[in-house]
């Protein structure tokens, strides 16, 4: 395969970080972006050249691949669009906001043979702790991802926005799927949940994840129990703690995937669609996290 051509859905904040990780590869030729707000992908193709798409079929048939960095509410029905017209996607997490969605969006993979990879980003960052190396699997995983109020993001739960990530985090580390889910969402400023408990039973521990984006200050947390210790991360100091006996990288924060996790996340992409093969965070990852997120949510 020559250049990939690839284009992107959004233009905000997101849509921008891709842009620029896309030209800068050169292994990628960069078509342009579709958004809804046509001034804003104005001047960021201006700022990074492509052109600015009018509808999503016309971007889809420009491209192999799309990132999809719009809206949450909106995944699903670029997904499907986009693999219809035979595109390779990389949607912003979460995968969908709903399971029939999110189910949706793997029957189209596997039925025109396309890679979707999710942008569950802090996989990376266990990545490069070392965790994909400790053959144990802990016995209590407690999560805390707390942010304060933006608009951003409030078209979906914190459920969805937020604890997605450590969602995801807790299926990889505990190397399965929960027997039980629990848990409960509230509203506090906008339309959909700002603050959610889950509780995620797994065959061999607990899993404890707390979400809110009504915080006076963030903060990001997560502390790993294993039988012979506990290991503790704070994702936004870049800090780690670890009285196990397994050896971590205790700086992390040095490594090239956690300094930028995003164009680890587009280099994985494009690798899994050059070899044909599954993505560290696939499709499947990531419609299991919101299944449990809708359970947590108490939606479907």
């Amino acid at each position: 395969m020559d250049k990939i051509s690839i284009g992107i859905i959004g233009s905000g904040v997101f849509g921008r970080y891709h842009a620029l990780k896309c030209i800068a590869r050169d292994d990628l030729r960069f078509v342009g972006i579709f958004a809804n707000d046509k001034i804003q992908a104005k001047a960021l193709v201006k700022e990074v050249g492509g052109q600015v798409f009018s509808g999503p079929d016309q971007l889809f048939s420009a491209c192999d691949a799309v990132i999809i960095a719009c809206p949450a509410t909106f995944h699903a029905e670029y997904a499907i669009q986009g693999l219809e017209k035979g595109c390779h996607l990389l949607i912003e997490k979460p995968l969908a906001t709903t399971i029939s969605d999110a189910q949706h969006i793997l029957k189209g993979a596997k039925q025109f043979g396309k890679t979707v990879q999710v942008g569950h980003q802090e996989r990376f960052v266990l990545r490069a702790i070392g965790f994909d190396k400790i053959d144990q699997t802990p016995i209590r995983i407690h999560g805390r991802r707390l942010s304060p109020f933006s608009v951003r993001g409030t078209d979906t739960t914190v459920t969805m926005d937020l604890m997605s990530h450590d969602i995801d985090l807790a299926n990889w580390l505990m190397k399965g799927l929960p027997d039980k889910v629990s848990g409960d969402a509230i509203i506090v400023r906008s339309e959909k949940a700002d603050a959610a408990l889950g509780i995620l039973d797994y065959s061999n521990g607990r899993v404890i994840l707390e979400a809110s984006r009504v915080e006076d200050a963030g903060s990001r947390q997560m502390i790993i129990s294993y039988r012979e210790g506990n290991v503790t991360i704070d994702f936004n100091a870049k800090t780690l703690s670890n009285n196990t006996p397994f050896s971590l990288n205790e700086n992390f924060g040095d490594h090239p995937e956690v300094k930028d996790s995003l164009a680890a996340g587009l280099n994985e992409f494009v690798s899994a669609i050059r070899e044909n093969r599954e993505p560290l965070i696939s499709g499947t990852d990531g419609r299991r996290v919101v299944e449990i997120a809708c359970t947590i949510d108490g939606t479907t």
